[in-house]
């Protein structure tokens, strides 16, 4: 099976297909993956089959490993349009995220302070007070919803929360009001002798519902790039995405399409 797991804290810069000249950020082991989420499409791979009994990089240590890469580009003429917190697994679960991402702000503004800071998150933990303030201090809170049905999420993202639920979810997004953007993963293909696609009408118009109700400033939308843990997952062809992206800027949003 092949997989990608980030061997370092900062890692690239890399060409993002959604968010430009990106200078990834790893919060998690470097010989593994720690994740809420278990997702079928995830590059990392399962969460069974990289458990990792590696420290967490503490806070000094990221914003020193931060801090060299910043002078290292600057030093090079490379200028990041962002910095993103993803790498291998879930970057809110850090005990330390709201400390690392007041530091990642001051050292932004030193060497780069056109850049943007982004976290992809799959929203689990913004019922912590210190996540969701840190989210609330960045450019770009980007938070998941593969679905607006419960069934789908529990196949395709496999939430490791007993009592997880997409209305839980989007009570926690409300609290953006709007400033946030949200991201989707679609998908068709089989897991485990079940029959997967996000792409059909009943999920579609079930999830521009909520789309409609949480009124990002932007959705992304996108399908798989990379191999997959899962074997039979299909790519998404660019024309239904866009398709999709259509109906939501019908609702007056802005849409990102990746495919």
């Amino acid at each position: 099976m092949s997989t990608i797991l980030f061997h370092e804290i900062v890692f690239g810069p890399i060409h993002s297909r959604r968010l430009g000249v990106s200078l990834g950020m790893n919060l998690l082991p470097y010989d593994g993956k720690l994740c809420s989420f278990d997702c079928i499409y995830c590059e990392c791979g399962f969460n069974k089959d990289f458990r990792t009994k590696t420290k967490l990089p503490d806070r000094e240590n990221v914003r020193a490993a931060l801090e060299d890469k910043l002078l290292s580009l600057r030093r090079e003429g490379i200028t990041p349009d962002v910095i993103t917190f993803a790498g291998n697994g879930e970057p809110t679960m850090h005990p330390e995220f709201k400390g690392i991402i007041d530091d990642t702000i001051e050292l932004r503004n030193r060497y780069f302070p056109d850049a943007k800071i982004s976290v992809l998150t799959n929203g689990m933990h913004l019922n912590k007070p210190e996540v969701f303030e840190a989210l609330q201090k960045i450019e770009n809170p980007i938070v998941k919803l593969d679905s607006a049905l419960d069934k789908t999420v529990r196949l395709l993202d496999r939430p490791n929360a007993p009592g997880y639920s997409v209305a839980k979810q989007v009570e926690r997004y409300k609290r953006f009001k709007g400033d946030f953007i949200l991201q989707t993963m679609f998908v068709r293909g089989r897991f485990e002798g079940k029959e997967i696609d996000n792409t059909t009408e009943e999920e579609i118009s079930a999830w521009l519902e909520l789309v409609r109700a949480l009124n990002p400033r932007e959705v992304m939308i996108y399908t798989i790039d990379r191999e997959t843990p899962a074997k039979e997952l299909e790519k998404v062809p660019v024309g239904d995405l866009q398709k999709i992206a259509a109906r939501v800027e019908g609702l007056g949003i802005q849409t990102n399409v990746a495919g």
